[in-house]
């Protein structure tokens, strides 16, 4: 997934607004920088997301069948490597 930098500046107000309305941090640094810190974060997940989506895909094109996309053996198959790059990745646990 691509987000331009306005949505993902637009998504750090909004997280840092609610963080604290509900008082769930304290701020010890400017506003500013803890909102650059949250846009650093969303940026490197989008960008942890698109390699693994890179690896997956890859892994199903090696596949000596050919698998058509969008086909249900092809979700199964994405869903089963994706879980797999989560967990190699240390997103989840297996």
């Amino acid at each position: 997934m691509t987000l331009s930098d306005d949505k993902v500046t637009h998504m750090s107000h909004v997280i840092l607004k609610a963080l604290m309305d509900r008082d769930v941090i304290d701020i010890i640094e400017d506003e500013g920088t803890v909102r650059h810190g949250i846009r650093r974060a969303i940026n490197l997940q989008l960008r942890e997301g698109r390699m693994m989506d890179e690896a997956v895909r890859h892994k199903i094109e090696s596949l000596s069948r050919h698998v058509s996309e969008g086909s249900p053996e092809w979700d199964t198959l994405y869903d089963k490597y994706l879980r797999e790059e989560e967990v190699k990745r240390g997103m989840k646990q297996d």
